[in-house]
């Protein structure tokens, strides 16, 4: 018997031990770089509210005040091109002072420059409140604004990110452009639209300050996809200074002017046509304003799907060839529209809308990917200059596009003309040189 307990003893505690592994938490943690985009998104977002507004107010401007289609333009057209121009000092005044700051304030201008408006009674006002005080606003929001957040915060999904905040302009646009042509038609006045504009960047600013950081070591954290953390950079001095000298050291390099090029182009034939003319164009055609609107908001809701699609193409190819086929595409569709405008929305409109939606500004992700490529650390103040080259373009073309149609009383000269210019810089695209390895443009 004891014989036996022992043998049972011994057996037992000869069992292999089970060794408990402890439950692994089923919770997943999102990296903070991902809450960063999300703000700026939103951010965006509530800043391209103001990019809703010039084509709507084109015609109520001018039966109210007499003002020239010219004229408006002129507004639009200065807007357009301090919004570029604005980019390159932003980004280095985002590297001197931080994201938050820069943000605020420019959100800040927004709303002054658009509440403003109500009150105006001359044309230069409208320069002043819609040109220079907007246009400043929005040039510090500019994209350039998306290219510093991506490249601080991400080294994996970059192309990705970079589309989904680009698309964030585009979901503003969706977002505000049916309510704000609801209430101009719906209230036979234009100021209540302004004042929604205005409110509309002012509530983002709390959402900034108290939730954008400038860093993830300002957080304590690698940025998303990084094996080592990263110290934060010494604030850079002289943000004018150092935006200009990487200006003079970018554009002795060909690929800075094929890239400036083929994005001038780019704005000509979004912000500064479609955007700013469409709904007057249409309007010519007997197409009511709301119609015409939601057709442009339509623009808009495949943006977002159009654009997120080329960052994660551009993470994947080679991004001359994919701003190749945009640009041949986008020239096509804008020879048919001339065909395509009638008093009723019909199946071939659709198709355009949904075609050139999706082709709005899937360009970005591809050109910030190349503007990376060939200019390293300096690419954000790089593309910045590249976006002022865009907002020029789109400022020529329209101010271009409301002298057309004072002139010939059609805009389909313009259309035709914008066609052409895409199919040249699809050529374009395909000249840049690669480069294998970023080269610092500024020390």
């Amino acid at each position: 018997m004891t014989q036996t307990s022992e043998a049972a003893a011994t057996a037992e505690d000869n069992r292999p031990i089970k060794k408990h592994r402890p439950r692994r938490s089923r919770t997943v943690s999102l990296h903070r770089a991902w809450f960063v985009a999300a703000v700026a998104f939103v951010t965006i977002t509530g800043a391209a509210a103001f990019r809703s507004l010039p084509g709507l107010l084109i015609d109520p401007l001018h039966e109210e005040f007499g003002w020239s289609r010219g004229t408006i333009g002129a507004a639009v057209s200065i807007n357009l091109a301090l919004y570029g121009l604005t980019a390159p000092f932003a980004a280095a005044l985002m590297d001197r002072f931080g994201i938050r700051r820069v943000v605020a304030a420019a959100l800040t201008l927004i709303s002054i420059g658009s509440g403003l408006t109500v009150w105006m009674t001359a044309a230069w006002q409208l320069l002043l409140c819609w040109g220079l005080l907007v246009g400043l606003g929005t040039g510090s929001m500019a994209l350039a604004f998306a290219a510093t957040v991506t490249n601080r915060w991400f080294t994996e999904r970059r192309g990705l990110v970079t589309g989904i905040l680009t698309a964030a302009s585009a979901s503003g646009q969706l977002i505000f452009l049916p309510l704000l042509s609801w209430m101009i038609t719906r209230l036979d006045d234009w100021r209540p639209a302004a004042v929604t504009v205005s409110l509309a960047a002012l509530a983002v600013v709390p959402l900034v300050w108290l939730l954008l950081r400038d860093h993830p070591a300002d957080v304590g954290v690698k940025p998303y996809g990084a094996t080592e953390f990263v110290p934060k950079p010494d604030p850079v001095q002289g943000a004018a200074r150092r935006a200009v000298k990487v200006l003079f050291s970018a554009a002795r390099t060909g690929p800075f002017w094929l890239l400036a090029g083929t994005f001038a182009i780019c704005g000509a034939s979004t912000n500064g046509l479609v955007q700013t003319h469409f709904v007057p164009a249409a309007h010519d055609h007997g197409m009511p304003v709301t119609a015409a609107a939601s057709l442009l908001a339509v623009i808009g809701v495949f943006d977002v799907a159009g654009t997120v699609f080329s960052g994660w193409l551009t993470d994947r190819f080679e991004p001359r060839r994919l701003l190749a086929v945009y640009y041949a595409l986008r020239g096509v569709s804008l020879l048919f529209l001339p065909m395509l405008l009638a008093p009723s929305v019909h199946p071939p409109m659709i198709f355009f809308i949904v075609f050139y939606g999706l082709d709005w500004v899937a360009t970005v992700p591809p050109t910030v990917a190349l503007c990376r490529e060939q200019y390293g650390d300096d690419s954000a103040i790089v593309f910045g200059w590249v976006l002022a080259s865009h907002q020029v373009g789109a400022a020529l073309v329209a101010v271009l596009g409301g002298v057309a149609r004072d002139v010939f009383g059609t805009y389909d000269m313009v259309w035709y003309a914008s066609g052409a210019l895409c199919a040249a810089a699809a050529l374009m695209s395909l000249v840049i040189r690669r480069r294998t390895a970023p080269v610092p443009v500024a020390a």
